[in-house]
């Protein structure tokens, strides 16, 4: 009898932890690009313009979170395996299956940019050329289906410039202001450049992986979201990062 005693006990209390487990409030994974002034990771100090939109978003959420600053690509690969929530990053057509679209960001402006006398005018004239182009990233359809565009793949932007310092590299894509980010670390400046060619505009978006709509709402996310935008949060923040 004691022995039945002890193991009822002992099996109503595994169902209690069980349940308690189960009903125990889901942290959210978040994530931001490892890309300044967008996402910056300074000895562990985080901080930047999506970084600190995200935080912001999810204070006035009242969400638990975890949040981390990693690349493009294990950010990409996370989203498909169900390990990352939310993030803000541009669309891609292989996480369409993966994520819903909350709330969209002002577009970027993708350029290709070279030193100081290459002034490139059509992305005809980059066939041939060797071009830094951070992994995972997607900037450019048109040059990213050209194959007589030479990619070399960079780890961050800061790695690109040096290459292109070192005329490793003939020029660097991406958006312009985390280029111009990267160059000030690198104390290069205006002058170091030649003139920037335009060769694509993608908006950002607010990301939330389909397998997170069972412990977080979309529609509350794009609400304080949209709310936070339209009351100039965004352009608050980036003036911190000028």
């Amino acid at each position: 009898m004691k022995t039945f005693l002890q193991v009822f006990f002992i099996s109503m209390f595994c169902i209690s932890h069980q349940s308690f487990a189960d009903h125990s409030p889901q942290t959210l994974q978040v994530r931001t690009i490892a890309i300044a002034p967008y996402g910056i990771d300074d000895s562990g100090e985080l901080s930047g313009i999506y970084y600190d939109l995200t935080h912001s978003l999810l204070v006035k959420s009242g969400l638990a979170a975890e949040h981390h600053i990693f690349p493009y690509g294990r950010i990409i690969h996370e989203l498909k395996l169900g390990k990352t929530d939310l993030t803000i990053m541009f669309k891609y057509k292989e996480l369409a299956n993966y994520v819903d679209y909350i709330h969209p960001l002002p577009a970027l402006r993708n350029v290709v940019i070279g030193r100081y006398g290459h002034d490139y005018q059509s992305i005809t004239q980059l066939e041939g050329l060797n071009i830094a182009y951070l992994n995972g990233a997607k900037f450019s359809d048109e040059v990213d289906n050209n194959p007589k565009i030479h990619k070399q793949m960079v780890v961050d932007f800061h790695q690109g410039l040096l290459m292109l310092k070192k005329e490793r590299v003939d020029a660097i894509i991406g958006p312009m202001k985390p280029i111009i980010s990267a160059a000030k670390l690198l104390d290069l400046n205006e002058d170091f450049f030649g003139k920037p060619l335009i060769v694509s505009e993608r908006t950002p978006w607010l990301q939330l992986s389909k397998q997170s709509n069972g412990h977080v709402s979309a529609e509350k996310l794009k609400a304080i979201f949209s709310k936070m935008i339209t009351q100039g949060a965004l352009d608050n923040i980036q003036k911190k990062y000028q």
